[in-house]
Parts: C-alpha cells; structure tokens; sequence
C-alpha cells in the first residue's frame, strides 16, 4: 500500500514530476516527499508551491533516506542521474523512472547498478502527458484512467515491482506489462512518430515564403494536429535519439505509405485514394470507441 512506503523521492519535478507529487498527496500520501531539481533556483519555487517537504538541487541530499525514487529526467540525464542514485541510495531503496524509451534506459541501469540494486529497478512509462513543461506543469489527475507500462524482468525484486504499483493505482493509473523491446516499438509507432510528424509539418510549413500568411488561415485541425510541436524541443529530440532504431522503422514504414499515396494523388486513383483514407477513418474510429469505453 501508499501509506507503507517510507519516504518517497522524485527526482525531477516538471510535468510528469511535479504531477507524481500532486497526485501523492491528493491521494493521501501522508510519508516525506523529497525532490531533487536543476538548480537552487528551482528549489524554493518547488516548496512554494507544496509540490515535496524538501528539495535540493544535491540528489544525494534528496533520495539518500527514501523508500522509493522515482527519476523523472530528461533522456539524456537518466545514465548520470542514476549514477549519483546508485552512490547514494538506501540498500532497500526501489528505483524507478519514467522515460518514454525503455531498452536504453534498462541498458543505463545495467552499467551503473550492481546486482542488488538492478534487481530493486524498475523501469516504467506513464503513457500521459501534455506539451507544456517546468515546475509549474504539472496537475494531481495526470494519470487518472492513464496506462503505465512497466517492464521488469524475471530477476526484478517482487516487492519492488509491487511499490511502484503501490504508487501508481494510488494516482489512478491502470497498470501494463511488457518488455523493453515491445515497449519501443510501440511508442515509436504512436508517440515519437507522431512527434517527429508534427515538428516537421510546421518546420516545413514555417519555411514558406507565405508563412504568415499559411498560419493566419489555419483552422482548428493544423491546431489539434501540431499541438505536440509545442512541446519541449530538447526533450523529444533525446526521446527520438534513445529510441533511434524503432523510430526509423516505424518512419520508413510511414514514408513508404506516404509515397503509395503521393502517387494515387498523381496518379488520379481516387478509389486508392478513398481506400486508405476510409480505412485509417475505421481505424481511428475504432479506436476512439474502445478508449471511450476504458475511460467511463
């Protein structure tokens, strides 16, 4: 149960961080919530607003005496951040993260943990979040009705698996598991992709001559479609970069149906043309239906 973890740390308090700690207390969580961030200037800003008991830009001095840690970087600093755990953790402490790519941070794990340590982690995913970042981002029902993906492996601590579940029912998440392997291929397809597809479009749509113009005149779905090219820039180019190998196979797959389809608009196949389009309409319809319905 929440209330039977023993101090929890959250090292990196924006979106998903800051959201961990919100949703802890809106559920209750009465233990010590501690938070290790970028700099002194962010810790007062982090207590202000009642996001932990404590914060420190020293992660020793945040995660030394927690239960549970939970690592809420960006890619790029999982490895050392895990490091500065691995030297300063409790023996019994359960490490987890959030990182949207999973292999490269179980590899992380693996080069900076001994056997003990390795087995207490556990890596996860919450499969939430919004295009906005910083201390300020984050909301108590993030993760309501939300997947979170774990994957452990068969060496994994049972009881560490079982308090990173402990904390992620208590904000409302419904918990999935499965490899790091499978894990990638998927966000690939329906996060990073999606990413990839959005900063582009505006990227190439922003190098018009007739920008200005191109922009004034959008309706509301260029809006609803390159929502997520407002996210963090430096933050999705590390998730692409971590996740390298499914997103190029996902992206050459992409790319060889978006030729099949430049060519039925060349070509003047409107029935090719009506086939794919109706058939991504079912899908997607599909697929509205069925989140619809896990979300009543």
């Amino acid at each position: 149960m929440l209330s039977d973890i023993d101090g929890i740390a959250i090292v990196g308090l924006g979106l998903i961080g800051g959201s961990i700690a919100r949703g802890l207390r809106a559920a209750g969580y009465a233990g010590r919530l501690s938070g290790a961030v970028a700099s002194n200037a962010d810790a007062p800003r982090a207590l202000e607003l009642g996001l932990v008991d404590d914060c420190h830009a020293e992660i020793a001095e945040a995660v030394s005496e927690a239960e549970l840690i939970v690592v809420a970087t960006p890619p790029g600093m999982i490895e050392p951040v895990l490091a500065q755990i691995a030297a300063s953790r409790r023996a019994d402490a359960t490490v987890t993260d959030t990182g949207s790519s999973k292999a490269s941070v179980v590899a992380a794990a693996a080069r900076v943990f001994d056997t003990p340590a390795y087995k207490r982690f556990v890596p996860g995913h919450p499969i939430a979040g919004t295009e906005n970042s910083g201390l300020e981002a984050g909301f108590a029902t993030l993760f309501q009705a939300r997947r979170v993906i774990l994957t452990p492996d068969a060496a994994t601590d049972a009881a560490a698996v079982a308090c990173v579940e402990a904390m992620w029912r208590a904000l409302g998440a419904q918990i999935a598991r499965m490899s790091p392997a499978h894990h990638d291929e998927i966000l690939a397809a329906t996060s990073h992709l999606p990413h990839v597809l959005a900063y582009t479009l505006v990227d190439t749509l922003a190098a018009m001559g007739e920008r200005i113009e191109i922009f004034e005149y959008a309706a509301g779905g260029f809006a609803d479609f390159t929502r997520i090219a407002s996210s963090d820039a430096a933050l999705w180019r590390d998730i692409v970069t971590a996740n390298r190998e499914p997103v190029l196979a996902t992206l050459d797959a992409y790319m060889a149906r978006l030729q099949d389809v430049r060519a039925a608009i060349a070509n003047g196949d409107d029935d090719r043309l009506y086939r794919v389009f109706e058939r991504a309409k079912t899908a997607r319809d599909g697929f509205v239906s069925v989140r619809e319905r896990n979300e009543r």
